[in-house]
């Protein structure tokens, strides 16, 4: 059973661009997908709900200052 984080963002028009958000993103390691959401992190085996809390911080510091909203849910599947 593997845990993955999916992130959907929402860009603003007055914020940076879309091709820089995606690449900040893609540095973490996120990988771009269509459907409901925009990226996806797929986890090494092993991850808890407290690597999912740290990850969360680290993109929040990545989009920090880029005037975008994100939404993640890590899942187990």
């Amino acid at each position: 059973m593997g845990i993955k984080t999916y992130l959907k963002i929402t860009f603003n028009s007055e914020g940076a661009s879309p091709s820089e958000i995606m690449s900040r993103l893609q540095s973490l390691g996120f990988k771009p997908i269509t459907g409901t959401y925009d990226m996806v992190y797929e986890w090494d085996n092993g991850a808890t709900v407290k690597d999912a809390i740290w990850f969360a911080d680290k993109v929040y510091e990545t989009l920090k200052g880029y005037n975008v909203l994100f939404q993640l849910e890590t899942i187990s599947e």
